[in-house]
């Protein structure tokens, strides 16, 4: 058995599984928001709503929309995870900044 603690993350993940941790969720996520919003919403009826002046094609809708939607779901994932942090993690950036 293992005696690792599978909650928070270890000071010894490399960046890159972190990073992974947090983008790969959040792509997944965003791509299935992106196809059922999509699915119920034409980007050009949108674009002529918000912003008709702009020529934006259907495709740049899609993409624009999907990295927005992407944008917010990792920012959920990243809230979370500075959440889930262990408080002496915390705590130890806290008191790096002060001056002594």
């Amino acid at each position: 058995m293992s005696t690792r603690n599978t909650i928070g993350t270890p000071a010894h993940e490399p960046t890159s599984q972190r990073l992974g941790a947090l983008l790969w969720p959040s792509f997944f996520v965003a791509g299935v928001v992106t196809m059922v919003f999509f699915a119920f919403i034409d980007p050009i009826a949108l674009r002529d709503i918000t912003f008709p002046s702009l020529k934006i094609g259907r495709e740049w809708g899609y993409t624009l929309g999907f990295f927005l939607i992407w944008l917010a779901t990792f920012s959920s994932s990243l809230f979370t995870w500075i959440l889930l942090r262990p408080s002496g993690e915390v705590r130890s950036l806290k008191g790096s900044g002060k001056k002594s």
